[in-house]
């Protein structure tokens, strides 16, 4: 069940205020957002969107990481994509949402209803702009997951899906090293995201702890020891 905030943040004070859909907006476009927006908070668990539902709301992720998946008719689902703080939930345009949005974390969104944040972008440029190059970021991430699913092994998809928290959550030190850092899915969640085995994920993240690529502090929080080697698990040959 969502939670109304009643302490709003300010938008200069919004710590993903240079990466979200507002980010090249003017003094007197953010003073528009301001009076526009409302916070809903999900705890970890919660529903926020079902797939078909009709959509009221357009929404960035403040904090907290979220699912977005698909179920089968015969009840099988599959998790085909995470948001994580600044990612956007909603097209303009769109009445109805194309996948179930469920909190995987405690989650806060920035929301806009939607038809009066559709008639803005007719007059906000640069919540336009936005828009199209996070879509156009959506698009190179798919492909590469595209990749990760058809074409790496199980060792690269796992060290694949660390990376990408550690760039998205993370800063990499200077001796190669990250602050502590959290798994927003629990390693059977993890499993169905990259299409292996509940077993297959814990064998590899154990392989990599004791390789010295990873320290975990208990199941959910770990550090980056190495980037380097953990980038090199990943296959990829480009940094």
């Amino acid at each position: 069940m969502n939670v109304a905030l009643t302490t709003r943040i300010k938008c200069r004070d919004c710590p993903i205020r240079h990466r979200a859909v507002c980010s090249r907006c003017d003094d007197d476009e953010m003073a528009l957002l301001e009076a526009m927006k409302t916070y809903r908070v999900y705890r970890a668990g919660d529903p926020i969107l079902w797939r078909g539902e009709k959509l009221t709301f357009v929404a960035s992720v403040v904090h907290g990481v979220a699912t977005l998946g698909k179920s089968l008719e015969d009840g099988r689902t599959q998790m085909v994509g995470l948001l994580l703080p600044s990612d956007f939930i909603g097209r303009p345009g769109r009445r109805h949402i194309d996948f179930d949005v469920v909190a995987a974390t405690d989650v806060t969104l920035c929301c806009f209803d939607r038809k009066p944040f559709e008639l803005l972008i007719e007059t906000m440029p640069h919540i336009a702009q936005r828009l199209a190059e996070i879509a156009l970021d959506e698009l190179d991430s798919a492909r590469d997951w595209m990749v990760l699913l058809g074409r790496k092994t199980a060792r690269e998809k796992i060290a694949s899906f660390i990376e990408m928290l550690v760039r998205r959550q993370g800063i990499v030190s200077l001796d190669g090293s990250t602050p502590d850092l959290a798994l927003p899915l629990t390693r059977d969640e993890i499993a169905n995201y990259l299409g292996l085995t509940l077993e297959t994920v814990s064998r590899h993240l154990s392989s990599m702890k004791s390789e010295g690529i990873l320290r975990f502090t208990d199941r959910r929080h770990f550090e980056v020891s190495d980037f380097d080697a953990l980038h090199a698990a990943t296959g990829d040959d480009t940094a």
